[in-house]
């Protein structure tokens, strides 16, 4: 496997204000990033940045060995970039099939796709984006991305504020799109554990710096070492 993604020495943030220093950091093809930390240590903004709607002060990102520093949002996504924001972004005025419709490129995934991998959804198609669940939401959202057909998958906080049994459906989707479908992915989560059994390689973030990185089952194996750094009491 080669490498997908490529971060070297990356200082960035909103207008002057510098919120990630010196991040470094890599994605091979068909692997799984896990990005953690405490909330407001910098893992959206790092998101952020990679999709292009922050201000990049220094350093360098690649996608397959293309830069991506001159390219909007829109052009990143073309150029294989899929972005799941915390706030999800469906179009609730429009209907289920019509939120994958509107944005689907050419590739494997299509909306047969979609809806056998999120059955809701296919049961709810002709529904609006607003009359469906928050869990609904965001298989719609996954979905959204999936069929733009991206190499890389960014997840921002995929189970915030959703009900337990939703939370497990949708880690179980998440895992069989990167395990068995092997789409290369970064995830931004408040459910470290969770995440790191679903996970290659984690980093961890404190104050915009990457404070640790190590595989994720190896951090996953030393539970006191991952509650320090997330700043977690035992």
């Amino acid at each position: 496997m080669g490498n997908l993604l490529n971060v070297e020495g990356l200082d960035a943030g909103y207008g002057e204000a510098v919120v990630l220093r010196d991040i470094s950091l890599a994605v091979n093809a068909g692997e799984t990033l896990a990005l953690l930390g405490r909330n407001g240590t910098g893992k959206t903004t790092l998101i952020n940045t990679l999709v292009g709607v922050t201000r990049q002060h220094k350093g360098t990102i690649t996608l397959s060995g293309a830069p991506l520093r001159a390219l909007s949002p829109h052009e990143r996504a073309a150029a294989g970039i899929g972005w799941v924001p915390q706030e999800r972004n469906i179009f609730k005025s429009l209907t289920v099939h019509e939120n994958l419709t509107a944005v689907a490129r050419p590739g494997k995934w299509d909306t047969h796709g979609v809806y056998k991998m999120f059955p809701r959804l296919a049961e709810r198609k002709g529904n609006m984006g607003s009359q469906l669940s928050g869990g609904e939401q965001q298989m719609l959202a996954i979905g959204r991305a999936l069929v733009l057909n991206p190499a890389l998958l960014l997840l921002d906080e995929p189970t915030e504020g959703l009900a337990p049994i939703i939370v497990e459906e949708l880690l179980g989707s998440i895992r069989h799109i990167t395990r068995h479908e092997g789409l290369s992915a970064i995830i931004v989560e408040q459910h470290p554990r969770m995440i790191l059994a679903i996970s290659d390689n984690a980093v961890v973030l404190d104050h915009g710096t990457i404070q640790h990185r190590s595989e994720a089952q190896e951090l996953s194996s030393q539970p006191e070492l991952l509650d320090r750094l997330l700043g977690v009491a035992r």
